[in-house]
């Protein structure tokens, strides 16, 4: 039987880049309760302090120094967490939800997180213009990011403006201007529709449920109805993943945040590049610890687009280590960065397809289970190159596949090298 198996398809990695525009989560504005939660962090909140609007009255009576306005497009990032919870229901919009524990949030200092509430309430309230609680530009722009990083939602900004008001020589005065890309009534329309779609896709799954169930939920769901389509319009924000059912990265990246963040689990956008291509993946919580999730990378399309096979799941990313993510993938995110070291709920390990030592028999039942259930994908990872290398050769080169699935007559594999993980795709 065996002298009649194919030789296996290797298929490659190959990474389309993100373009870097501004986006976000988009949720409707609620400034009462961003006051709350100001409250909690220990920020002052409300409207800029005294002291910007005296320095507004000079600008206006310097004359020989004109305001410096410059437009600023950011670094494409997104966002995190979670709160309120309701017996086993999730709030519709992120408007229902606290952000002091968002991540990139933590990481400010608590000037740069007075200038995160204003800025954040101001593109909620969809206001032009407003005065900041900084005469940094410099610090705009990071907070800029931190807040993108936080919000995969905000699909109705991209960029932001700043104003300058100078005296003598010397910063009076800073003025912050979301660049919208609809208006109020537009943006509205469009968070029904997005509403109506997150609902129908998060039908499956509970507040209640275990932090790793939410997070393979929302990884699993997001391959399964959105495909990678990089002339995909919006494919910068969450329009193209939940209403066109097609993105890039960058909208899968805010597609996961958007979800986890309404889920209860805390979860940051970060960005950097993959195989020398600029990429965006997530941060996120499970049980405490942190993992990185690339959900664009586990769409086997995006891996090998010129399959035949129908689109599956590749769980080879969903909650990886710092190290395993560093094979990869390259962060240059602007915020500090934990060091993801937990493994408890990475996938091969909670579903037992993880082995840190050679048995065959063990990785053979699998395969026999799917086979014989049907066909379907089996992956199963190693714990080191030397195991991967001989589960390849045993299974694949000698066709030992085939003392465990009766009468298959080809075999159709995905090799990942990096990270030690060995898929079949069994087909009667």
């Amino acid at each position: 039987m065996r002298n009649k198996i194919k030789q296996g398809i290797r298929m490659l990695f190959v990474l389309a880049g993100i373009t870097y525009m501004a986006s976000g989560c988009g949720f409707a504005e609620q400034a009462e309760l961003l006051k709350n939660e100001l409250s909690k962090a220990g920020i002052e909140s409300g409207k800029p302090k005294e002291p910007q609007k005296k320095k507004k009255k000079q600008k206006k009576s310097e004359k020989k120094t004109p305001a410096k306005e410059t437009e600023t497009k950011a670094p494409s990032e997104a966002g995190t967490e979670e709160d309120t919870e309701s017996a086993g229901q999730f709030p519709k919009r992120e408007e229902d939800l606290a952000y002091a524990d968002n991540y990139a949030y933590q990481t400010l200092t608590d000037t740069e997180k007075e200038v995160y509430h204003e800025m954040l309430t101001a593109i909620l309230e969809h206001e032009e213009e407003i005065d900041v609680s900084t005469l940094e530009v410099d610090l705009l722009e990071t907070v800029y990011k931190a807040l993108c990083s936080d919000y995969g939602g905000l699909y109705w900004v991209s960029g932001y403006a700043y104003t300058q008001y100078t005296r003598g020589g010397e910063a009076v005065g800073l003025k912050f201007a979301p660049k919208y890309t609809m208006d109020a009534q537009e943006r509205e329309t469009l968070q029904q529709q997005i509403d109506a779609s997150v609902e129908e896709l998060l039908a499956g799954i509970s507040i209640t449920d275990s932090d790793y169930a939410k997070a393979k939920y929302v990884f699993e769901i997001l391959v399964q109805n959105v495909d990678y389509d990089a002339s995909a319009d919006n494919n910068q924000n969450i329009i193209s993943a939940f209403l066109n059912r097609a993105t890039v990265c960058q909208g899968y990246a805010c597609a996961t945040q958007y979800l986890l963040k309404l889920l209860g689990i805390q979860s940051v956008i970060v960005t950097g590049n993959a195989n020398g291509e600029s990429h965006a993946w997530n941060l996120v919580r499970l049980d405490n610890d942190y993992y990185y999730m690339d959900t664009t990378w586990g769409n086997s399309r995006y891996l090998d687009a010129t399959s035949q096979m129908e689109k599956y799941v590749n769980y080879n990313y969903l909650a990886i280590t710092s190290e395993e993510i560093g094979r990869t993938h390259v962060l240059d995110n602007s915020f500090r960065l934990p060091e993801c070291t937990a493994s408890d709920n990475n996938y091969f390990i909670r579903e037992r397809r993880y082995f840190e030592e050679w048995n065959p028999q063990a990785v053979g039942a699998l395969l026999a289970n799917t086979w014989n259930a049907g066909g379907g994908d089996v992956a199963v990872k190693f714990a080191s190159s030397e195991l991967y290398g001989q589960a390849l050769q045993y299974f694949v080169a000698e066709q030992h596949i085939a003392d465990y699935c009766e009468n298959i007559s080809s075999i159709y594999y995905l090799e990942d090298k990096e990270l030690y993980v060995l898929t079949f795709h069994l087909t009667r």
